[in-house]
């Protein structure tokens, strides 16, 4: 029997999204294998870290693909684009906290591709005036990130429903990003 590999990485994915300290024993039960099973295929946690980490970075490139931000408003856009991302925001809340990914000069450039994507998108907004002029486009995608990430954790927790996510997230965006007449 072979080894499904996305399955694997999936399931840790969930479980290390909910728990960051999740050891690799746990990892290998939450996946269904033995943990003999998960080191011939991941040497370690940070082989397996680097591992999700190409997952989030297709993940993300696959929602941002899917969102057509370039089509209509960059509002509806936005909106899009947080629908297309929702179903990977956990496992992008739990690598934007990993620090072993950000550090050193091996930093998967993925990381930046993604970074310019949405950038372009806000700076877009701000040149067609829907966007307000006064934030960065490199604010305005960290603070998208960090909204995904915030409302992945509320969703996770309980404290907030699934369904709400999209919403939260580009109504409090928006209510900040969006330009208003007197600007």
């Amino acid at each position: 029997m072979s080894l499904d590999r996305e399955q694997v990485l999936r399931s840790a994915a969930a479980l290390l999204s909910r728990r960051s300290t999740a050891t690799m024993d746990e990892v290998a039960r939450a996946a269904g294998i033995g943990r003999a099973t998960l080191h011939r295929h991941f040497a370690g946690r940070d082989a397996l870290v680097k591992a999700l980490e190409d997952l989030g970075i297709q993940e993300f490139e696959t929602a941002l693909d899917a969102a057509g931000l370039d089509e209509g408003s960059a509002e509806d856009g936005l909106r899009r684009l947080i629908v297309a991302v929702e179903p990977a925001a956990g496992l992008l809340s739990f690598l934007v906290t990993e620090n072993q990914l950000f550090e050193g000069d091996e930093m998967n450039e993925g990381w930046d591709r993604l970074d310019a994507r949405v950038a372009a998108f806000f700076r877009r907004g701000q040149e067609r005036g829907e966007f307000r002029i006064d934030l960065t486009p490199a604010w305005l995608t960290e603070a998208l990130y960090g909204l995904i990430g915030a409302g992945a954790w509320a969703v996770q927790a309980g404290r907030v429903a699934g369904q709400d996510f999209p919403h939260m997230i580009a109504e409090l965006l928006l209510g900040g990003a969006r330009r208003s007449v007197e600007q």
